[in-house]
C-alpha cells in the first residue's frame, strides 16, 4: 500500500523546510539562526524514493538561491552530511545523517518499551500499529509493527506522514490544548492550499470531538480511501512530550463499528500499558 499524497516539499510551503518559512521565522524570532536552518532545509528535501539531487533541484525544492545552495552543499559534504558524485554532479545524504538518526533512536527509550506492546496489539487486531512524533507539520514514524500477513502498511521508521488526515496526526493534535493546539493547527493550515483549509479544520475539529467522546480519533479513508484507522495521544515525560499511536487496517476489515467496539478500546489499553512503564 502506498501513499498517493507523497511528502514532496514545494518551494511554496510556508514551513522551515523552505526559504519563505525560514525568513518568516527569522523576522519573528531574533534568536533564530538562519544559516543553520538553511543547511537543515537542504537535508530535509531528500526523499526516500531518490538518492541523488543536483544543486538546481535542491534550490527548486527549498526556494534557496542557487549560490547559497552551492556553498551549503559544499560545507555539508565537507562535514559528512552529504556525499558528492563528480560523475553525476549531484549530492546524496551522507553517513553522518545516519549517525544522527542512530543516536536519536538509541536514546528513544519509549520505543523499547512500546514495541512488544505494539506487536501484541497488532497481532490481536490483525493490523499495523504505528508510533509517531511531530516533525514540524508532519508526523515521523518512530516504530511500526505488523500483525497480519495479508496487510502491511508500507511505512518505515523515519518516514513522514501527513498530519491533518492521518489518525496518527489527528491523535497528536487531540492531545494538545490551548495555545499549543492553535499554533500547531495554524502551522498545518499554512502548508495546505487555502481552498482545502476549511476541510482540514473540519476534520481536525471532528477528531477532537471524537477524542472527547471515545478517547481516540478516526481517519476513515481521509488519508487513503482503502485505509481506516484509529489513533490516541501518548503523553510522556510527565506530559512534557507528546507522541501518538495509531492502528491502521484495510477498510474491508476495519469498519467503524469494529474500530469503536474493539480496536479503539484495545489501542487505549495498549497506550495505558505503555504509560505505566514509561511514565
Amino acid at each position: 500500500m502506498t501513499d498517493r499524497n507523497d511528502n514532496a516539499t514545494s518551494a511554496a510551503d510556508e514551513t522551515l523546510a523552505t526559504e519563505a518559512g525560514i525568513r518568516a521565522e527569522e523576522a519573528r524570532d531574533r534568536r533564530f539562526v538562519t544559516a543553520l536552518a538553511r543547511g537543515l532545509a537542504i537535508l530535509r528535501c531528500f526523499k526516500r524514493s531518490e538518492r541523488w539531487l543536483a544543486n538546481s533541484e535542491i534550490a527548486s525544492r527549498t526556494g534557496l538561491p542557487r549560490p547559497t545552495v552551492s556553498r551549503l552543499t559544499y560545507t555539508l559534504t565537507r562535514l559528512g552530511y552529504l556525499e558528492h558524485s563528480q560523475k553525476l554532479e549531484k549530492y546524496a545524504l551522507g553517513a553522518s545523517v545516519l549517525a544522527l538518526g542512530h543516536a536519536f533512536l538509541a536514546g528513544e527509550d519509549v520505543r523499547t518499551v512500546a514495541r512488544p506492546l505494539m506487536q501484541a496489539l497488532a497481532e490481536e487486531v490483525q493490523a499495523s500499529v504505528i508510533l509517531g512524533a511531530l516533525d514540524q507539520t508532519q508526523m515521523v514514524v518512530l516504530e511500526v509493527c505488523h500483525g497480519s500477513n495479508a496487510f502491511h502498511i508500507r511505512r518505515e521508521i523515519g518516514e513522514r506522514l501527513p498530519h491533518g488526515t492521518t489518525a496518527l496526526g489527528r491523535a497528536y493534535l487531540a492531545g494538545l490544548d490551548g495555545a499549543r493546539y492553535e499554533q500547531a493547527l495554524a502551522a498545518l493550515e499554512q502548508r495546505v492550499p487555502k481552498a482545502q483549509r476549511a476541510s482540514l479544520r473540519s476534520g481536525v475539529d471532528q477528531a477532537r470531538a471524537d477524542h472527547a467522546e471515545h478517547g481516540f480519533v478516526f481517519s476513515l479513508g481521509d488519508w487513503m480511501p482503502e485505509l481506516y484507522a484509529v489513533g490516541v495521544p501518548l503523553p510522556i515525560q510527565g506530559g512534557e512530550r507528546l507522541l501518538a499511536l495509531s492502528v491502521n487496517g484495510p477498510v474491508y476489515s476495519m469498519t467503524r463499528e469494529r474500530l469503536v467496539g474493539e480496536v479503539g478500546p484495545a489501542l487505549l489499553r495498549a497506550r495505558d500499558a505503555i504509560l505505566q512503564r514509561v511514565g
